[in-house]
């Protein structure tokens, strides 16, 4: 029996049960929450599910970043220039 511990999807500690080329048999170790197939799962400690290999992560990962959107870049980008441009305008005029 091979006991290595993963992170579903980089959150949930799980206990690696079986692995095989397609799919890999885990048990959770502590309950979350999992979104399948449209619909809200609860799952318990010791349950057993079939995940994928790429879903399992062997260290503890948050999530990305979300980046801004690219509109407000280009706008406090723009708002910079000009507080500049102003600053070099107030200080050739003194």
């Amino acid at each position: 029996m091979n006991e290595k511990v993963r992170f579903y999807k980089g959150k949930h500690r799980v206990k690696v049960l079986t692995e095989s080329k397609g799919n890999w048999i885990v048990e959770a170790l502590e309950p979350f929450g999992d979104f399948v197939n449209g619909v809200t799962v609860k799952v318990k400690v010791g349950e057993r599910r079939i995940i994928a290999p790429n879903l399992l992560h062997t260290r503890k990962n948050l999530p990305p970043p979300i980046k801004e959107h690219s509109y407000e870049l280009k706008m406090e980008k723009k708002l910079k220039h000009l507080i500049a441009e102003k600053e070099t305008e107030n200080h050739k005029a003194d």
